[in-house]
């Protein structure tokens, strides 16, 4: 993908996450990363195609170019030594209005449903088929933005 067409899809996509960050919503993330843990949880974040690019922008910006295979279930976002997220300030909407308990449930979709289709709205610009699981989202964005 071109810079000049991938640049303002990055802003968009971040745009939402910062609206989202400015709702006075009642969250305590600590970064645990227990609701990283898929197979512990039973839930893998679905992201679009404007998420998954952002995060593969991020993935990359840490300096590596292959998503590594996911560790007993665990997303493969997760530093395989530390176990804290790679791409944290770039994590998916997903990610961010998860359902851990300890940050406070899930949001309410009521709560944030403007910001979701503001998503699906990016998604059916860059011809997305919809929300993937993140493991083959970020395949796809990271092979698309070689």
């Amino acid at each position: 993908m071109r810079r000049e067409v991938l640049q303002p899809i990055l802003a968009e996509v971040r745009a939402v996450y910062a609206d989202l960050a400015r709702r006075p919503l009642e969250r305590a993330c600590v970064a645990r990363t227990e609701c990283c843990q898929f197979q512990l949880t039973g839930r893998t974040p679905h992201l679009t195609k404007g998420e998954a690019l952002v995060a593969a922008k991020g993935f990359r910006a840490t300096g590596r170019k292959e998503l590594p295979e996911s560790i007993a279930g665990a997303c493969p976002l997760l530093h395989p030594a530390s176990g804290r997220c790679l791409i944290y300030a770039d994590r998916p909407f997903g990610c961010r209005t998860h359902f851990c308990a300890a940050a406070g449930g899930p949001y309410a979709r009521r709560q944030v449903l403007d910001l979701i289709r503001r998503l699906e709205a990016v998604d059916q610009r860059l011809g997305g088929d919809g929300p993937r699981k993140i493991e083959s989202a970020l395949a796809a964005a990271l092979a698309e933005i070689r």
